[in-house]
């Protein structure tokens, strides 16, 4: 008897049709689906195909958000001019290219930072999102270091690309919030805020508070 060939279900999945179902029924439900199971019946495929890209529904959310990093940063690569640009210049760009990106999702975007309720504590689905966006800009922090656009200061500059997660957060809650028209209210607030930041960790305002006030210590000791 002839064997009948039958499609496999995995070789029509990819991460990429796992991720736009995801979100598409995110926004279709308000919520996530009930479970792995209830997903692949979805998507009309075994369980067992759905853990050959992704061990849980957390992780497709994680892997949607760790892709907007990667959006971003290849469209930074691939610009001639990048290469040129100042650590601020290069700060700015990331910004404006992931508001870019996240405008085409922000639907979806909105819906997900609507469930962060602690400001003080990141969602887990940013996880690898933060990961991917400390590396980059750590060695984007590095180069301005080694310009001198950035000031060398012990204990302190280790902790620059740290210290901009915080910066990042904020850019996209008020992100989240802005109804203006095409968003430029955002555009000018990574403008001032980006500005500001590279103000204080390049050579100049903080060197002379932080030399005045070794001045005051050491004066309050004789």
């Amino acid at each position: 008897m002839a064997k009948t060939n039958k499609t496999n279900g995995k070789d029509q999945l990819s991460v990429e049709k796992i991720e736009t179902t995801y979100k598409a029924y995110l926004l279709d439900h308000g919520a996530a689906p009930a479970s792995v199971h209830a997903f692949c019946k979805l998507l009309n495929v075994p369980e067992t195909d759905f853990y050959e890209f992704f061990g849980t529904l957390e992780s497709v959310e994680k892997s949607i958000w760790k892709n907007y990093i990667k959006q971003v940063r290849t469209r930074l690569t691939t610009d001639s001019n990048y290469a040129a640009f100042s650590a601020r210049e290069k700060v700015l760009s990331f910004y404006f290219s992931l508001a870019e990106v996240l405008r085409a999702d922000r639907s979806f975007v909105l819906l997900q930072l609507k469930s962060w309720k602690n400001p003080a504590m990141a969602p887990a689905f940013l996880k690898g999102f933060r990961a991917s966006f400390e590396e980059w800009a750590a060695g984007v922090l590095n180069e301005g270091k080694i310009s001198g656009e950035i000031a060398k200061r012990p204990y302190i500059d280790e902790r620059y690309q740290h210290l901009l997660w915080p910066h990042l957060l904020f850019i996209l809650q008020f992100w989240s919030k802005d109804d203006s028209p095409n968003f430029d209210t955002t555009d000018a607030a990574i403008e001032k805020s980006v500005n500001l930041a590279f103000d204080l960790i390049g050579k100049g305002v903080l060197d002379n508070a932080l030399d005045f006030g070794k001045f005051l210590y050491q004066n309050a000791r004789s």
